[in-house]
Order: structure tokens, then sequence, then C-alpha cells
């Protein structure tokens, strides 16, 4: 498994098959790069000037957005991670 540093997030990319209404299946290479993911891994957070860490707002097992061109993709065993920066994650979908 990875284990991100710092303030850096491991994300397993959520790709959502699309349909239009029709029942057409649109191609990967029509397709936006999806912004969704699950968070596998977290950093021990950044170092503040004091010493001290803060603390990551997100946790293993939420569902992310990211920003859309951000981080490192990383693909292991068939499965597609990205390696982001804890300020890059917009929102946690509840």
């Amino acid at each position: 498994m990875i284990k991100p540093l710092a303030d850096r997030i491991v994300i397993k990319v959520i790709d959502d098959v699309q349909q239009t209404s029709g029942g057409i299946f649109i191609p990967d290479s029509a397709k936006e790069k999806p912004q969704k993911g699950e968070v596998v891994a977290i950093g021990s957070g950044k170092t503040l000037d004091n010493g001290e860490k803060e603390p990551m707002e997100v946790k293993v097992g939420d569902i992310v957005l990211f920003a859309k061109y951000s981080g490192t993709d990383v693909k292991i065993d068939d499965v597609e991670y990205k390696i982001i920066a804890a300020k890059d994650a917009l929102a946690i979908i509840q």
C-alpha cells in the first residue's frame, strides 16, 4: 500500500459510468477526468512553524471531490489512485 507523506492524501478514483438518456454509453475518450474518489490513506499532516502537526480534515473512507488537474496518478495492481495535497480536496460527499 501507499503511505503518503506530510499533508498528502491517497485517493482511489471513482469512475462513474456515464450513459445518455437514450442508453448510449459515453466512451472514456469523450469523458472528463473523474473528480471523485475514496480516501484510502492520509499523511501525518503539515508541520506548522511551531513544530506541531496540523490535523487532517479528511479521514480514510471519506468520499471527496478534488480539483480537476491536481495530484499525481498512480496505478497499482490495475487500480487507479491519485496522490493529492490536502488543500486540493475540495469537499467531502456525505
